[in-house]
């Protein structure tokens, strides 16, 4: 039992809120690298990242192992996004802060998604059972290639006036 629920269904909660973060962010980052601002899915994109992290916590800990340490940069680049945008309505150095922490998040994110997929989508599995074979090395390359080229993006046209 986690917080009363069976293991299955918080994790079912769990994997829900990631999803719900993961697309909310991928619209805003696109949102951002197109220079428009997205108040309200923002705020519920950094409201799920960190639901996210959180709630990842709350499983049973076997060791401390690379989910835990993405947690933690996750939440840190977090607090860090929620000061820049909301305690310094992205002023000066803190637009540039708010970007890099923002997509770091999602990209964390997105990184935990795809070796979930690989080990869990029995498909996938097939072509990566070890989580170390090219098509997984490929999946992870193209998440990092779109998520950065779309942060550059963001970094020269986003500006906006809060």
């Amino acid at each position: 039992m986690i917080l009363g629920m069976s293991v299955g269904a918080f994790t079912t909660l769990h994997v829900i809120i990631s999803l719900l973060a993961i697309l909310a962010g991928l619209v805003v980052l696109v949102a951002m690298a197109g220079g428009r601002h997205l108040s309200a899915i923002t705020g519920f994109f950094l409201l799920t990242t960190i639901l996210t992290s959180v709630t990842g916590f709350f499983f049973p800990l076997k060791a401390i192992g690379p989910p835990h340490i993405f947690g933690v940069i996750s939440l840190v680049a977090l607090a860090i996004s929620l000061v820049a945008l909301y305690g310094r309505k992205l002023n000066g150095v803190w637009r540039s802060a708010y970007i890099v922490t923002a997509v770091l998040s999602l990209y964390l994110n997105c990184v935990v998604l795809v070796v979930q997929s690989f080990q869990k989508i029995p498909a996938l599995n097939a072509f990566a059972p070890k989580g170390s074979e090219p098509p997984f090395l490929i999946a992870q390359g193209v998440t990092l290639v779109v998520i950065g080229y779309l942060a550059f993006l963001a970094l020269r046209r986003y500006r906006p006036v809060l």
